[in-house]
C-alpha cells in the first residue's frame, strides 16, 4: 500500500509539473517556467505600478524613454519583436542581470540598466513569462521595473 501511495504521489507531482512546464504560451514548446513561480505574487504583478499598457508602451517608445527586454526564446525573438527590444531569454535572465556592465554589453549588445532605473520594461508573448521575469529582476534589486502584460501577441495585432 505504501509503495502504491508513493507511486501515485510521484505520478501526480510529475504530471502537475509537466502540465505547467512543458508548454510555452504558444503551445507545444518547452519553457523554463516553474509551477510555483507562476503563482507567487500574481496579485502584485497585476497592479498598475508593475504593468505597462499598449498605449503607455507606444508613448514610451516614441519618447525613447524605455529599456525594453524581450524574455522570449531566441527563435521567437527572431520571428518578430517590438522595436528597440533586447533579447534576454527568461532562462538567462537571473545570470544576465547579475553580470558586470561590460559583460552584459558584450553578451547582449546593450547597456545593463542600473538597478534603480525606472524605464526597464519586460515582455514576452502574452505576459506570463514577463511576469515571472519581473519577479526575478525585482529580486535582484530592480524594484522599479515593469512588464508589458499584453506581450508581443497584443503588440503585433
Amino acid at each position: 500500500m505504501t509503495i502504491t501511495v508513493c507511486l501515485l504521489l510521484t505520478l501526480l507531482i510529475f504530471t502537475t509539473q509537466n502540465g505547467v512546464n512543458s508548454k510555452h504560451e504558444q503551445g507545444g514548446e518547452f519553457c523554463d517556467a516553474k509551477p510555483q513561480s507562476l503563482c507567487q505574487g500574481d496579485s502584485d504583478l497585476k497592479t498598475s505600478s508593475t504593468v505597462v499598457t499598449y498605449s503607455e508602451l507606444k508613448h514610451l517608445l516614441a519618447e525613447r524613454k524605455v529599456r525594453l527586454f524581450d524574455v522570449r526564446n531566441t527563435d521567437e525573438f527572431a520571428e518578430g519583436r517590438i522595436p528597440t527590444a533586447v533579447n534576454v531569454p527568461l532562462g538567462e535572465l537571473g545570470e544576465a542581470f547579475g553580470l558586470t556592465p561590460d559583460q552584459f554589453r558584450a553578451r547582449y549588445g546593450a547597456p545593463l540598466p542600473p538597478a534603480d532605473a525606472a524605464d526597464v520594461v519586460l515582455y514576452c508573448q502574452r505576459g506570463r513569462r514577463s511576469a515571472q521575469a519581473l519577479e526575478i529582476i525585482r529580486g535582484l534589486g530592480y524594484h522599479r521595473a515593469r512588464h508589458y502584460a499584453g506581450g508581443y501577441s497584443q503588440w503585433s495585432q
